[in-house]
């Protein structure tokens, strides 16, 4: 697939059907592309995972790991499709076998020098409109997790260290252990 066409607004259909392996997301229709994460960015994403999916064994939520597409606006433009770091998905019938349509419950962004600035821009509006309703930034680097909660189309934001234990809203009884999620 031709990626440098300029004025070319680009669909789930193009992201389906490119032609090689190169990992990219769409926002309003433009490619954004993706560079593979660092070793401590895939620990961190394992850690979460491992405690997400074992507090979600037996229960009706599922928790996904990249690259796992999620369309934001699948029913209307289909031209944002992003691929966070994790997601949680309590609605199993937005789960298509190979993307999420419509906004997971939560959403799990491991920040890297290369993606920061637009998943702290970019993806953080899309998030908010599309109404997902827990999204976290992990800092590797600063041993942080900030966590937005989503209250009257706002996001309410805390900052815990890598000594707290974070509860995660929309999983009722869910606790993270950030010691572990940092000491990997």
């Amino acid at each position: 697939m031709e990626v440098n066409e300029a004025a070319r607004e680009y669909t789930y259909e193009d992201y389906l059907n490119r032609d090689d392996e190169t990992r990219f997301e769409l926002i309003d229709g433009v490619i954004y592309m993706m560079a593979p994460p660092a070793q401590a960015h895939q620990e961190i994403s394992g850690e979460l995972y491992l405690q997400l999916a074992n507090f979600l064994k037996g229960k009706p939520c599922k928790v996904l790991y990249a690259p796992f597409g999620v369309r934001l606006n699948a029913d209307t433009g289909d031209n944002t499709i992003l691929e966070p770091d994790l997601l949680v998905v309590c609605d199993l019938s937005k789960l298509d076998g190979r993307s999420c349509n419509g906004a997971p419950d939560m959403v799990i962004e491991i920040l890297s020098p290369s993606t920061s600035k637009k998943d702290k821009t970019l993806k953080f509006d899309k998030y908010k409109q599309a109404g997902v309703r827990e999204l976290w930034y992990v800092d590797p680097a600063d041993k942080t997790v900030s966590v937005c909660i989503l209250k009257n189309g706002e996001y309410c934001i805390r900052t815990y260290s890598n000594t707290d234990i974070v509860l995660v809203h929309v999983l009722e009884g869910c606790e993270i252990i950030l010691k572990d999620v940092f000491d990997t």
